[in-house]
């Protein structure tokens, strides 16, 4: 399927509007501070941009940050202003015509923001190995509608968790499935590169992720609004398609559940553009000043990462409460005790 990705999006689209579906072209609305950032983006590269979503995380001033899947730059040119200059911004896509367009424009935004903390590399994303990237090098990992169109989903994760340095992250947006695809839908050239024949079924996601090591993946958020595939809709019969984000830790003491040790945190309202609350995920919004109780998993995701001088933090591992209250687990002795007794399984 790489030829298949590389003749779609460096022969067939000539721009964003030759895209027949959305699940390619991020809908919502731009938010307020993201516009003055796209204003400095060259105009082509606007126009071959194929993404599904936001994948800015706050905190990157000074970060190296690796963007899968670069397209034309307008996420690397966007992000670059973000981790400053003292940062740096390196793209990744396997279309030679789309990094042609990126590299061409990149003394235009070296003039518009006044530095130039960008570079543009030319790679599998299965094989990151290949491309030389040192292991432990980058703090953030990106994409935008990008790991759909990958062959090995796998592989790519395997290799993010490589290049992640201890307390990274992963942070994407991507279109899933709501349900396994047939053989006829994955492999059907136009699907795919529409980022739907690649399209993950949601569950499988999680448990690849956790298979290379990322084992508590948070949804940071999901766009409700269906993936309109009415010129596919005989092929995909009924399955429905959703953009999400999803953002991934590297971090050594996650475990596969939310464990309880009485923890707690609190945000001070120190991260610019987010003074009265700071969002996780989309069931961690912690308000500023408020003591907010934590597993042991969200503790290391905030303690253990680039958001620590941001928190106060309450509470050890010294001591195990059983399992977090409200995280989709329950303990089996859970108001058991009088029911008779059952076989298992």
């Amino acid at each position: 399927m790489h030829e298949v990705v590389k003749e779609y999006y460096g022969k067939n689209l000539e721009s964003n509007q030759d895209l027949k579906t959305a699940a390619c072209c991020d809908a919502s609305a731009q938010p307020t501070w993201l516009k003055p950032l796209l204003a400095t983006v060259h105009p082509e590269v606007l126009e071959r941009y194929y993404g599904c979503g936001l994948i800015c995380p706050p905190l990157l001033k000074g970060c190296s940050v690796l963007d899968l899947g670069c397209g034309a730059g307008r996420d690397v040119y966007v992000l670059s202003q973000l981790v400053g200059a003292e940062g740096c911004v390196v793209g990744i896509d396997m279309t030679q015509g789309q990094l042609d367009i990126a590299r061409r424009h990149r003394k235009h935004h070296a003039d518009s923001v006044g530095y130039d903390n960008v570079m543009f590399v030319e790679g599998i994303l299965e094989d990151l190995d290949s491309i030389g990237l040192e292991a432990e090098s980058f703090d953030v990992v990106v994409s935008n509608c990008v790991l759909n169109l990958a062959t090995d989903k796998g592989a790519v994760l395997g290799g993010v968790m490589r290049v992640l340095k201890p307390g990274g992250e992963f942070y994407f947006s991507d279109v899933y499935a709501d349900r396994r695809l047939p053989e006829e839908v994955r492999r059907d050239k136009a699907l795919y590169g529409e980022c739907l024949g690649g399209a993950l079924y949601w569950n499988d996601f999680i448990q690849l992720a956790k298979r290379q090591g990322f084992l508590d993946p948070r949804l940071v958020c999901i766009d409700n609004r269906e993936i309109d595939v009415t010129p596919f809709s005989k092929l995909t019969k009924g399955t429905r398609f959703f953009s999400a984000t999803y953002r991934l830790f590297k971090l050594d003491g996650i475990e596969a559940f939310c464990e309880d040790y009485g923890q707690a945190v609190c945000y001070r309202g120190t991260i610019a553009d987010h003074p009265h609350s700071f969002t996780l995920d989309d069931h961690h919004v912690m308000e500023a000043g408020r003591i907010f109780l934590v597993c042991g998993n969200t503790y290391r995701m905030l303690h253990d990462t680039r958001f620590i001088d941001h928190f106060d933090f309450f509470g050890t591992f010294a001591e195990h409460f059983g399992i977090f209250e409200g995280c989709g687990v329950s303990a089996p002795v859970d108001g058991s005790r009088d029911a008779p007794a059952q076989a298992c399984c």
